[in-house]
């Protein structure tokens, strides 16, 4: 058996106008996706996740998970299986090995869905713990851009390089269309994140941006208006002036919630977290709700979110500065 993992993720600046090719600036953090896989004698695929949904599940499938018989949402059978079935298929293509099988199972740190990146550790680890298991070794390079394809595909095309390129890499990154890079020695990121307990629709939060993009100019605009927020935002890291980053974080949870994507219990958290003296808050990920992320060096912020009604956890989150690894 072969174990890898991979960190999740929160966005500094930039989500949703990444995807229109505009710069995004993402943030691995010290929560992750474990993936532990085996091999089989047959081409099914056994995924065990138990850390995925409030009571897990276990699923076998062949070619087509659409049959696989389980006592959970669908829907989340169907994400799951999406995902870990775009790993294997990444895997194998890249040991030439169309027929292999698969036990796989998930652990995970990162909620379902909150805008942490679950999907992208989920894929990251998988792909490489299953092409290990196989005999291959692949560059964290080549294991971003696999799950970058797995991604684009279960989403529809809707997919940024962002969430898996931080993922495979680690440490702050910035993604600007296919150009993507780790940032050099970014400053101390005192992250503090709240989760609301809920899970956003990404593919249709993701599309009802496109859709306003597309009728109202003033939506394209504000979507280029987020990708010339994250260039000032990108000189604030190298200046390590942590009080503008701050600032324009709170400046980008503005944009975000124009654009349609907050949600009550977000905008409820963000004013929690600046109101007990974050240096900036803004929703992270494709919103509808989730998580927040703050920037506050003290503990005020913390317990601030922890007494705030509908904020079921709050913790503090440190830039994860490793990538993809092998357990």
């Amino acid at each position: 058996m072969i174990t890898s993992s991979a960190p999740g993720k929160v966005y500094l600046f930039g989500e949703h106008a990444v995807v229109y090719g505009e710069p995004a600036v993402p943030c691995a953090i010290e929560r992750r996706a474990t993936v532990h896989v085996e091999s089989r004698e047959d081409d099914r695929i056994r995924v065990e996740a138990n850390d995925l949904s409030l009571d897990g599940f276990t699923v076998t499938y062949g070619e087509n998970p659409d049959e696989a018989n389980v006592d959970v949402p669908g829907d989340l059978v169907e994400a799951a299986t999406g995902y870990v079935n775009g790993a294997v298929e990444q895997a194998r293509d890249a040991a030439d090995a169309p027929s292999a099988g698969f036990n796989v199972e998930i652990e995970s740190e990162i909620p379902l869905g909150a805008g942490l990146g679950s999907s992208a550790a989920v894929v990251v680890a998988g792909i490489d713990a299953a092409t290990r298991e196989l005999g291959v070794e692949l560059s964290a390079d080549e294991l971003a851009e696999r799950a970058y394809r797995v991604e684009h595909e279960v989403q529809e095309g809707q997919a940024s390089r962002a969430d898996t390129f931080c993922s495979a890499m680690g440490g702050a990154v910035r993604v600007e269309g296919d150009d993507c890079a780790r940032i050099d020695d970014p400053p101390e990121l005192p992250f503090v994140v709240g989760y609301d307990g809920e899970a956003g629709n990404t593919g249709k939060l993701v599309a009802g941006v496109r859709e306003r993009r597309e009728q109202y100019g003033f939506a394209a605009d504000t979507v280029e208006a987020i990708g010339d927020l994250v260039r000032q935002g990108r000189r604030a890291l190298r200046d390590d002036d942590v009080a503008q980053l701050g600032e324009l974080m709170d400046f980008n949870h503005g944009l975000l919630s124009a654009l349609g994507v907050s949600s009550r219990s977000l905008e409820t958290m963000v004013w929690a977290a600046r109101d007990a003296g974050a240096r900036g808050a803004k929703l992270t990920g494709a919103g509808g709700g989730g998580c927040i992320v703050a920037l506050d060096e003290t503990t005020s912020t913390r317990l601030a979110l922890e007494y705030t009604p509908g904020c079921e956890a709050a913790f503090r989150a440190e830039l994860d500065t490793e990538g993809v690894r092998r357990e």
